[in-house]
């Protein structure tokens, strides 16, 4: 939230409630123009010029392109989409018939649970389920290769660095 200093704290010097983001009090935080006013009312602005180029942003594009990167991509797609799909199947047909078919959720299951409530703890369940069956799909099939990669990318950006 920007907010203009007054004449008893500093005209023209931009601060905030003390969120940090650019224009702000954190010390190396440059004046902004504050809603669209200009830089002469607003206090000097940094005459950095242009920021340089990402490093390794060429390293970033070869990765992408290599053979590994879609794999990886493509193993966790496998995954995630259809364990995404059936959960959330899963977790609709609970509603819905938590809420069209209230007779069948409170016919008793075991003692005194019934089907809604066993439905209700097998969500949970399910949750923790896919939680460890994501876990071991990544540590088996992704993990490695992902790792690879990532040092591939560190190594590429050093060695543009030198």
């Amino acid at each position: 939230m920007h907010i203009q200093d007054g004449p008893s704290r500093g005209a023209g010097r931009d601060r905030t409630d003390g969120d940090g983001a650019p224009g702000t009090d954190h010390p190396r935080a440059e004046a902004r123009p504050v809603h669209g006013k200009d830089r002469a009312e607003n206090g000097p602005r940094s005459e950095a010029g242009p920021r340089p180029p990402v490093p390794g942003g060429d390293v970033h594009r070869q990765v992408r392109e290599s053979a590994d990167f879609p794999a990886v991509r493509g193993r966790y797609r496998r995954f995630v989409l259809p364990a995404t799909a059936a959960f959330l199947l899963w977790y609709l047909a609970y509603v819905v018939a938590a809420t069209g078919a209230p007779g069948l959720m409170a016919h008793p299951a075991a003692g005194a649970l019934n089907v809604a409530m066993v439905a209700g703890i097998a969500q949970f369940a399910t949750t923790f389920l896919l939680t460890w069956a994501y876990a071991r799909h990544a540590r088996l099939h992704r993990d490695r290769v992902a790792l690879e990669l990532r040092w591939l990318t560190q190594e590429m950006t050093r060695e543009r660095g030198r």
